[in-house]
């Protein structure tokens, strides 16, 4: 997998008016940290970071980071954890993770669904996706970008597990009894769906607007440190 140059910038105001103030500037608040390093606050200019995670990588490309005015500024790393608000979707916060080329390490992978199922087209059935990423450990180089499932003969009551996935190069580590996709009938999902249900969905967007405020608080470099040691 290619590196993809991303410049970033040392942020000097931290804390939650640091990170408005990032915001406003059209960038966002972000940290970068290591087994055994001390963590960096950075800031990231929104316009480029979007396109590096809209490549075919999706939020497991691997970044070739420019830290500006300093003279170790260039690192390999990966993005560990994005914070989206809830209901505009822009981009709260990032968790960098510096990386070695050489050393394996665990990320989410996504499950591509390919096919479509014979319980599905013949039977009425709906496709449902329990898992649509899984953890896998591999070099960095060898991150597939997606985990293809086949799921064309599934009928009616049928699933796929983590063990029916395959991939090169990398290890599977999420359970191999868990399920990944199932085949129901609609009047079972119509059943498990009661009414009360339907109402608490009609106000989810407002109180997740409500929420957004306390999401926006940044992550200081003491909520992550512990992350270093992973």
């Amino acid at each position: 997998m290619a590196k993809v140059e991303l410049k970033v910038k040392i942020r000097h105001r931290a804390g939650k008016g640091g990170a408005r103030q990032t915001r406003r500037e059209g960038s966002f608040p972000a940290v970068l940290y290591g087994e055994g390093e001390e963590v960096r606050v950075l800031s990231v200019d929104s316009k480029e970071f979007y396109p590096v995670i809209r490549t075919a990588a999706g939020e497991n490309v691997i970044l070739d980071l420019k830290i500006e005015g300093r003279e170790d500024g260039e690192c390999i790393a990966i993005v560990k954890e994005i914070q989206y608000h809830p209901v505009r979707r822009d981009i709260l916060h990032v968790d960098f993770q510096h990386i070695s080329m050489t050393k394996k390490i665990v990320v989410r992978v996504p499950v591509e669904i390919n096919g479509e199922a014979v319980g599905v087209t013949t039977k009425g059935g709906i496709l449902e996706v329990i898992h649509r990423e899984i953890e896998v450990e591999c070099l960095p180089a060898d991150i597939p970008e997606a985990l293809a499932l086949d799921v064309t003969e599934l009928d009616v009551g049928d699933s796929l597990q983590v063990k029916d996935l395959r991939v090169e190069n990398a290890t599977i580590v999420s359970d191999p009894d868990e399920t990944v996709v199932t085949i129901v009938a609609p009047s079972v999902i119509e059943e498990a769906k009661p009414a009360a249900a339907e109402e608490a969905e009609e106000g989810e967007e407002e109180k997740a607007a409500g929420e957004a405020g306390e999401k926006e608080e940044e992550k200081t470099p003491e909520d992550t440190e512990g992350k270093a040691e992973k």
